[in-house]
Order: structure tokens, then C-alpha cells, then sequence
């Protein structure tokens, strides 16, 4: 694919003219999701622009420790100068929230990392070579030359760390070092965020994964599970999530790709796919209606969870054949 080169001076212009905006990001919001949103509300409310930041679901229980997640609400109803979706590849992927701003908007900045996406909005931020989308924020927010409070580092790392797997992904550099580093020397815990991210797990995961565990299996190199929602249920769970299951399994020895199907209501099933270095999950999450990294990537496929399977795991495979 091919992008604009960011527009970093049409986007200060933007925000500096906006005063009502809207800042969205992608459902089933995980670290860098909620990290990049709350970078870019405390940032703009500090400039003393009115702020709504907005996403469909909840925030997860692991992630309720962030600074002003509770600020996060899941729909609007106002008009807005400006939209900001940020770490969404699609505008699928932005929810009814990301729909009815770009509706009741006047300006629409995609500010985003991932390879897959789409180009949509007025003005582009679109930086596959970031490891996050909070590097972007951290890069814009230096480019408009404004302070960055504590709270805005904070809820920075704690996307670059989740995004990275604690700076151990493939696209981890220098750079990336140095960003987090700058972060803490805003007083950003590194240990704090690490532990309450990466190193915290509720029960009811545990349980949801004891139940999916005679599931899982490997076939030449693909490592599969699957998640009905009878486990959900029975874990305690209120939604399907599944714990980062899906990283675990990529770190089997004899494996080259891991894909967890997640069964969801009305007859769809949601995909998440990860892959050792060389192995692009990102195309096939791509050609799914999907989205992501090459190495980290997830879609969402209409069938039942067999038919589901019987469609994806031959395109998994097809993956480790050209990887």
C-alpha cells in the first residue's frame, strides 16, 4: 500500500483551529488504543479545547488503572470541529462512535501505525514505521512544540509497552527506546506499567483458559484455539476476550502462526492472528476485511465457527507455506 506523508502542519493547523473535537479509536480497545485517545484528550483539554473522547466497548478491567480512562465515554451526540481516530486501520474499525463523528464533523484526522490502513479522513497521520500509536501522539504533540503532562506520558507508555509486548516485538529500535525513555523522564513508572499490563491477569481469564486449553492444537506449524461463547460464560466473562491467549501461543517452539477464532453473537466470529518474524498475518487478516501488522493482526468473518475455520485455517496455512 501507499500513504501520504504525514501531515504533521495540516494537522497542528487543524487542532489549533478546532475547539469542539471529538477523538475516537477502534472497538475491542486494547493498551495502545486507550494510551493513544487519552494522550490526545489531555493533551488538547490542556490547550483548553473542548474534548470528547469516545469508543464503543468498555475499557478492559486490565487497563482500568490508567489515568482518566474513566473520562472515556461510549457514545455522543454533539457536533464537532474536528474528529481524531487514532490506532484504527478502517473506519469499521471505529464503531458506532467513529460513524457518527465522521457524520458531525467538519475535519477528520486518521492518525494510525498499521500497514492495512485504508487512507480515510481529510488529513493523515499514517505512520507504519511507528511501533504505536502513541509514538505518533508523542511525535505530534513535540511537532506542535507543547508540554506533555504526567498523566499524557503515562497513558503514552502504557501503549508503546503493550503494542511492543514490553519492547520485545520485531519492530522495537533505538527510536523506541528513546521515546519510552523520554516518557519517563516525565515521570512515566515503567515498572509500574509493565506490571499492571503485561504481569496482571484476572481469575476469570484463567478460568476462560482452562476451559479453551483441550481446544487448542497444532497442525504443521499453525497453533489454533477456539473460544465459544458457552467458555465465556462459564468463566464469569460479559464479553468475549481472550487474555492474550492468542500471544501465548505464538510462543510455542513448533509453531509459525497462532489464531484464535472468538465466537460472537449474530453468527460471526472474531479472528486474532500472530506470527513469528517472516510469516505475514497482516495480508491475511487484510484479505479477511481485517486489519493490522504483518506479525499481529485480526478480523472479523460472518459463519459459525466451523465454517469459520474450515475457511481461515487453509489461509493460515498458506501463510507458513510462503513464509
Amino acid at each position: 500500500m501507499s500513504y501520504k506523508m504525514p501531515q504533521w502542519d495540516d494537522a497542528a493547523s487543524a487542532i489549533h483551529n478546532a475547539q469542539t473535537i471529538l477523538v475516537v479509536s477502534h472497538i475491542s480497545p486494547d493498551g495502545d488504543a486507550i494510551g493513544s485517545l487519552l494522550g490526545m484528550t489531555t493533551t488538547l483539554k490542556a490547550l483548553g479545547k473542548t474534548v470528547v473522547g469516545a469508543i464503543d466497548d468498555e475499557i478492559p478491567n486490565y487497563l482500568a488503572f490508567v489515568p482518566q480512562s474513566d473520562t472515556i465515554v461510549q457514545t455522543v451526540n454533539d457536533e464537532f470541529d474536528l474528529m481524531i481516530s487514532v490506532d484504527a486501520s478502517d473506519e469499521e474499525r471505529t464503531g458506532n462512535v467513529g460513524d457518527y463523528g465522521r457524520a458531525h464533523s467538519k475535519t477528520v484526522i486518521n492518525l494510525d501505525h498499521h500497514p492495512t490502513n485504508t487512507g480515510f479522513g481529510d488529513i493523515h497521520l499514517v505512520v507504519p514505521t511507528a511501533v504505536s500509536a502513541c509514538e505518533i501522539v508523542f511525535d505530534l504533540i513535540n511537532h506542535m512544540g507543547l508540554d506533555m503532562s504526567e498523566d499524557t506520558a503515562y497513558v503514552l507508555l502504557v501503549g508503546m509497552v503493550t503494542d511492543t509486548l514490553g519492547f520485545r516485538v520485531d519492530s522495537t529500535t533505538a527510536r523506541t527506546l528513546a521515546v519510552a525513555q523520554a516518557l519517563m523522564e516525565k515521570n512515566a513508572p515503567l515498572p509500574q506499567v509493565i506490571g499492571r499490563t503485561l504481569n496482571s491477569k484476572d481469575y476469570e481469564n484463567v478460568k476462560l483458559w482452562k476451559a479453551v486449553y483441550p481446544s487448542v492444537q497444532l497442525d504443521d506449524q499453525v497453533i489454533y484455539g477456539t473460544i465459544t461463547l458457552k467458555d465465556v460464560e462459564s468463566a464469569g466473562l460479559d464479553k468475549v476476550y481472550d487474555g492474550g491467549l492468542v500471544s501465548h501461543l505464538i510462543t510455542v517452539n513448533q509453531a509459525r502462526v497462532s489464531v484464535v477464532f472468538k465466537e460472537q453473537l449474530n453468527n460471526q466470529v472474531e479472528i486474532s492472528f500472530r506470527s513469528k518474524k517472516g510469516y505475514d498475518v497482516g495480508s491475511l487478516a487484510f484479505s479477511l476485511g481485517g486489519g493490522g501488522h504483518t506479525q499481529a493482526s485480526g478480523c472479523t468473518v460472518n459463519g459459525t465457527l466451523d465454517e469459520v475455520k474450515a475457511r481461515v485455517l487453509p489461509m493460515a496455512h498458506q501463510v507458513v507455506t510462503e513464509g
